[in-house]
């Protein structure tokens, strides 16, 4: 059964999707997928506590069931991307190379964009070559105040 609710955190709302007692997607912002019934499972409230503790310190990463479906190369980056520690960035050739495809810097945009679960999975911290921002869904604004939240959260400023 397919569960959805809206969360509120310190990065704004998000609407977290659960199926079989596994996270499956987070969207930013408030959005209502049909079919699918509202409601705060456990999963969802732990989830929303996670998060929240999290980007107030108190958590350094996410103990949440994931399920990613995605192809076996969107699948090696979504991993890939959990290695990244909180509040360090890593370029899209960085995470070509560590996927074993150092010229798939394109193909590491595309499943970066491809992420279900943003936040969990941390499609945030990938930067352009030249150490800038680029692409997010949730917007170039979030993306910095989540870097920022983030490394305030370990003691760093910058990577």
């Amino acid at each position: 059964m397919k569960s959805m609710y809206i969360i509120q955190t310190v990065i704004g709302p998000l609407t977290v999707i659960e199926s079989d007692n596994c996270i499956t997607h987070i969207h930013f912002g408030e959005v209502n997928v049909m079919g699918i019934e509202t409601r705060k499972t456990e999963l969802i409230d732990e989830t929303e506590k996670q998060i929240n503790a999290f980007y107030s310190g108190e958590r350094d990463s996410f103990d949440l069931p994931l399920t990613l479906n995605g192809t076996e190369f969107q699948n090696k980056v979504w991993k890939a991307l959990l290695d990244i520690p909180k509040g360090e960035t890593r370029s899209y050739k960085d995470i070509a190379e560590a996927v074993g495809s150092p010229n798939a810097s394109r193909a590491v945009g595309m499943a970066n964009n491809r992420n279900p679960i943003p936040v969990i999975i941390p499609c945030h911290r990938v930067i352009g070559k030249n150490g800038k921002l680029v692409g997010f869904a949730g917007g170039l604004d979030l993306k910095e105040k989540m870097l920022m939240i983030e490394r305030k959260s370990i003691g760093t400023e910058a990577q």
